[in-house]
């Protein structure tokens, strides 16, 4: 399951991607906001996603806003969940973040890349699996800093 968020910014992306995704197979679920409001707030939706991929082991997000640095904010705020910033330039930012870091939330910035931007760097997030080895060393210790 992909459990898909944004605000205001990030709205008619999510939408994009939520058609994308659907295309491709993916089973997604849209966790708001349901219409484009100019007033929302991101925690509002990004928070709610990312317990859901937090509770949901296997499961992924996207989450979406203007530069996605403060969607990725909170979702890192939930337990379990480990989200990468990608806003353009090297694809290697979304593939190091799964196969180094095993991110399950992907933060997109709205703003700073093109609809088919966003498409690509999703597939490939997707698609890429994690490394383990001594990065999963890595992220036990951050499992183990979580639970402070």
């Amino acid at each position: 399951m992909i459990f898909l968020a944004s605000d205001h910014a990030g709205f008619e992306l999510k939408q994009q991607l939520i058609k994308h995704l659907q295309d491709s197979g993916e089973a997604v679920e849209d966790c708001g906001p349901n219409k484009n409001d100019p007033e929302d707030d991101y925690p509002d939706f990004v928070y709610p996603c990312a317990v859901k991929v937090g509770q949901n082991p296997g499961s992924m997000g996207i989450v979406i806003g203007g530069s996605g640095q403060g969607e990725a904010i909170v979702a890192n705020k939930a337990k379990g969940v480990r989200a990468a910033v990608y806003y353009g330039g090297h694809e290697d930012i979304v593939t190091l973040s799964r196969r180094h870091n095993n991110t399950n939330v992907l933060s997109l910035g709205a703003r700073f890349i093109s609809p088919e931007q966003a498409e690509r760097a999703v597939d490939l997030w997707i698609e890429t699996g994690f490394d383990g080895g001594r990065h999963s060393r890595r992220i036990d210790k951050i499992d183990m800093i979580e639970q402070h």
